[in-house]
């Protein structure tokens, strides 16, 4: 077998021609979906049914804050057309990692755990949480520990929330946590008492009440830490840099704007809402 042998000049410049080939090669990829995007004037969303974040309305249409959003950003970026991909929310990042869609639209909490797996814009809200129970609160639940502190009581949450977390750093147990797919299945478990209460955002858990008339309600003294209000955004593949950064610079823009909250308002949003927060500082808490 004959061995080649290369002077150590010619291969200091193969290495370095194959690091710079690979720099490109790199820069282009992050490029790719943004331009692609651009080119077909389409782009896909994930989303799940989660009122009122984004979700497919009676008339078939989807929408919601999220999807709201997206839709005059990228109109913004030239962008007409997009296409909701319907995800159970366990699944969105799974998903979007997959390439089943280019971005998630669903009003996702930006958490160090899931800066990990995808990238976000900056917050585009700042909100709260409450619990969703039966019609007169008749066990008397206002907090995370008042669930706790009973080990009877049942909590229904959504899969792959931070709530999930947030339940078992107060102390409630495995056995208390009912995991279900989406807020219907909350609201389901609280009317039909597979659940005492169902936990989520103000706006959503308010949303449920309406919907089920006087069988349950969202109380409004749930008692929280102010650290755990949740900041929803945009996420991106990582590789995805390029996009991530141009939807960025246009929501800067326009994020509270009259245009902006005259947008959000109908889903509940208003300027109490705007985030105070980055991405960057959300991640590295």
């Amino acid at each position: 077998m004959r061995i080649s042998i290369i002077p150590s000049n010619t291969r200091r410049l193969l290495i370095g021609c194959t690091a710079l080939a690979g720099i490109l090669i790199g820069s282009q990829t992050q490029a790719d979906t943004l331009e692609d995007i651009k080119q077909d004037s389409s782009v896909r969303i994930g989303y799940a049914n989660e009122t009122p974040f984004a979700y497919t309305a009676l008339d078939g249409k989807v929408t919601g804050e999220s999807p709201e959003i997206v839709r005059h950003i990228f109109e913004r970026m030239g962008v007409e057309t997009i296409k909701p991909v319907l995800t159970e929310w366990g699944s969105l990042i799974p998903g979007l990692r997959a390439g089943r869609f280019d971005l998630i639209a669903a009003g996702m909490y930006i958490t160090p755990e899931r800066c990990k797996q995808v990238i976000f814009t900056d917050p585009h809200y700042r909100l709260l949480d409450t619990l969703l129970v039966a019609e007169g609160n008749p066990k008397n639940l206002h907090s995370y520990e008042d669930i706790a502190n009973n080990p009877d009581v049942k909590i229904a949450i959504m899969s792959g929330t931070v709530n999930l977390g947030y339940a078992r750093e107060a102390g409630i147990k495995d056995a208390q946590i009912l995991q279900v797919p989406d807020t219907t299945s909350q609201l389901q478990a609280v009317r039909t008492g597979r659940a005492d209460a169902a936990i989520g955002t103000q706006l959503t858990m308010r949303g449920l009440a309406d919907k089920a008339g006087d069988q349950v309600e969202a109380i409004d003294d749930f008692k929280d830490d102010p650290a755990r209000a949740g900041y929803g955004a945009l996420a991106f593949r990582p590789k995805d840099k390029a996009l991530r950064d141009a939807v960025n610079a246009e929501l800067k823009q326009w994020l509270g704007s009259e245009e902006h909250l005259a947008t959000v308002k109908p889903f509940g949003f208003d300027r109490s809402n705007l985030p105070d927060k980055t991405a960057e500082e959300l991640c590295a808490q």
